[in-house]
């Protein structure tokens, strides 16, 4: 079944609202977990288009929920026509998705990289962008505004792939790797929840992991780069920073591990202050283990969040020092929708999150 979804001219997305909201005071103590949908699916991408439609990618193309109805309309992708001879197959994939203006970007994450540009209004859909290689692999994305926006995913040279569009998603371009910090043997990247990048203002950050892991800084829209080490548990191409986000300009939160044994929380979060410049651990053997997505509670002052993985759903009320565990229930990515509740997704399942 398909619907067409059109877009309400409300605010969306709390980070970007054009009005401040108070400062949120309350604590979170329990969660209730509120199933929307339990068909057989992987979704490691969650992207809010309205009040009442979030658009996914999953294991075999992107799709669509109604939250209201819980309605799907799924898109299967099919990228055979861009098998090159020596190839096996054409993955359908996604795990990195965006939206802008009235348009919904969903990119796969290996070769090809197929970028599709799906107008919500009238349901059709683009390819604007194919990438072959044999170590290709986008694992997320974002939009400053309508018309700039930024995909991050592996090196498949000697700098980590990102691409930059500037005219809506018409065209995106990959930045040459002279214009990018040098990658370090074995860094790459998780696309495990479509959180490794992070935007406010015209700033970017975007987080590495593997043998090492880093991040990745840009004050002007991805014109120039710096990067540093963090803190991270390191060592294994399993190991690092598999999410980050930001509250403000000032303040952010990494968090990882390593996926092969979720209990250990051992270096799996870390802290800045000072705009991504330094990275500190906080409750470093202590609190969740694995962890794959983390978002700040929105309008809390920047001192609440929440972090989701395979583990379950932890709460922290004071920036990562002190945790409770809240659900049990494992999820790969999350979005908030207001200050007490989110939308979480994982194997086989979408969820309402209700913060009490």
């Amino acid at each position: 079944m398909r619907f067409s979804i059109y877009l309400v001219s409300s605010v969306i997305f709390f980070a970007c609202g054009k009005q401040q909201k108070a400062i949120v005071q309350r604590d979170f103590n329990q969660v209730t977990v509120q199933m929307l949908s339990t068909d057989t699916m992987s979704i490691r991408s969650l992207t809010q288009i309205n009040d009442s439609i979030i658009g996914f990618g999953y294991d075999k193309g992107y799709g669509f929920l109604n939250l209201i109805t819980t309605d799907k309309t799924l898109f299967p992708v099919d990228n055979s026509d861009f098998i090159s001879q020596d190839a096996q197959s054409a993955t359908a994939e996604q795990r990195a998705t965006a939206f802008s203006g009235s348009h919904f970007f969903s990119l796969g994450v290996g070769s090809p990289a197929v970028l599709r540009k799906h107008d919500v209004n009238t349901g059709q859909s683009r390819i604007v962008y194919v990438e072959q290689h044999e170590a290709v692999f986008y694992d997320a994305m974002a939009f400053w505004n309508k018309n700039e926006g930024i995909a991050m995913g592996d090196p498949t040279d000697d700098c980590m792939s990102i691409l930059i569009t500037r005219d809506g998603g018409e065209q995106w371009k990959k930045i040459n790797c002279e214009r990018l910090p040098e990658i370090l043997k074995g860094e790459a990247a998780f696309a495990a929840s479509n959180s490794n990048i992070v935007l406010h203002e015209e700033n970017v950050w975007i987080v590495s992991g593997g043998v090492v892991s880093r991040v990745y800084h840009s004050s002007d829209k991805g014109n120039s780069w710096s990067v540093v080490n963090t803190p991270m548990i390191s060592g294994a191409s399993t190991t690092g920073a598999y999410a980050m986000d930001f509250y403000d300009t000032q303040h952010g939160m990494i968090v990882g591990g390593d996926y092969t044994k979720p209990a250990s929380n051992n270096a799996n979060k870390a802290v800045t202050k000072d705009a991504g410049r330094s990275w500190n651990l906080v409750a470093d053997n202590n609190g969740p283990g694995y962890k794959s997505c983390i978002r700040y509670v929105p309008h809390s002052g920047g001192d609440k969040v929440v972090t989701i993985g395979v583990t379950g759903v932890s709460y922290s009320p004071d920036n990562g020092n002190t945790w409770k565990n809240l659900s049990e229930e494992g999820f790969y990515t999350m979005q908030f929708l207001n200050d007490t509740t989110a939308l979480a997704a994982g194997k086989n399942k979408i969820a309402k999150l209700h913060f009490q």
